[in-house]
């Protein structure tokens, strides 16, 4: 079979599309033919020989990246029912890879089936950022009430982040970098589409708010943006942290706290490393009743490595997958 191959840490083109041996059942294992491979940031870090403080670990080389497929079963180990054959599924391999590739094995207990008109890319979006994005939601909350700041709007987070506080019907407001994302973003339902690459972003936001506060920050970006969006959440207002793709997490101290009376925490990690199967399940919910729609951005598997550095240079939109 056809698959990509990291047999050095390194750059993006370090990615190799190969001839490979087709990967082996054991006990408990299906064999699925992968129709979507899902991309993550942290497979780039894993690529460039770093973890970027996530659990999983550096593999061992030579390896299969990817951890989220979508495809069709066609084979079982002699231990699992043979009525998963001719299944279409959707899994997180968890820790170990094998993603980019052709086929890939899968414990039987961590598949689900996939009804037919979910196609795989949105599948495994879900499986992946949406499981994510349902553990934020848990801790965020969101209500009709709520006027929610989400930065990196036109990612994959972001995207559905948009959607889910627009379905529970709180005032969303976008932020994102380009016409092009803001159109995006505006379309996924958020009421003010803000692009933070104009330098008075801020103030522009806060005129057109008016009296009213934002009451959420949901930051998977940091840096310079996430610090100006700190600044405008309100008294009493919820900060939620899940990354600092803009160069360094949000800096805030007990008197920023104190003073207007915030709730900070971060919103990933390991507060939701045993509830992973429910967040899978809820986000594969939303998904097959058409209340979350990923945003995706396609590439031949072939192309593994212009995914990866499209996803560096943030020249993609939503989640990154792979089609064999």
């Amino acid at each position: 079979m056809k698959a990509i191959r990291l047999h050095a840490f390194g750059p993006a083109e370090n990615l190799v599309y190969e001839d490979v041996p087709d990967p082996v059942l054991s006990a408990g294992m299906v064999l699925v033919e992968v129709e979507a491979a899902g991309v993550h940031l942290v497979d780039t870090m894993i690529r460039a020989g770093s973890t970027g403080g996530s659990p999983i670990p550096v593999p061992e080389l030579p390896t299969i990246p990817g951890r989220e497929v979508a495809g069709r079963v066609s084979a079982v180990a002699a231990d699992v029912s043979s009525s998963w054959v001719g299944k279409r599924v959707v899994v997180h391999l968890g820790m170990v890879p094998g993603g980019y590739a052709e086929r890939a094995v899968a414990k039987v207990e961590s598949l689900y089936e996939l009804p037919a008109h979910v196609d795989a890319a949105q599948a495994v979006a879900a499986i992946g950022t949406g499981r994510t994005t349902a553990g934020i939601l848990s801790q965020a909350r969101l209500t009709a009430d709520d006027v929610v700041l989400v930065t990196a709007a036109a990612g994959g987070i972001g995207s559905y982040l948009v959607q889910a506080g627009r379905n529970v019907g709180a005032t969303v407001v976008g932020l994102t970098g380009g016409p092009a994302k803001v159109e995006l973003v505006r379309s996924l339902g958020a009421q003010y589409a803000v692009d933070y690459t104009d330098p008075d972003w801020a103030a522009g936001l806060k005129a057109e708010l008016g009296h009213r506060e934002a009451s959420v920050l949901l930051d998977g970006v940091g840096g310079p943006n996430g610090q100006q969006a700190f600044e405008l959440l309100g008294v009493g207002g919820r900060l939620f942290m899940f990354g600092w793709s803009g160069g360094g997490p949000i800096e805030f101290t007990h008197t920023d706290l104190m003073s207007r009376g915030l709730t900070a925490g971060w919103a990933i990690g390991a507060k939701l490393s045993t509830q992973l199967r429910k967040l899978e399940s809820t986000a594969l919910e939303e998904t097959t009743s058409g209340r979350w729609k990923a945003l995706t951005t396609a590439f031949p598997l072939s192309e593994a490595s212009a995914a990866h550095q499209a996803l560096e240079d943030r020249a993609t939109t939503g989640k990154v997958v792979l089609i064999p």
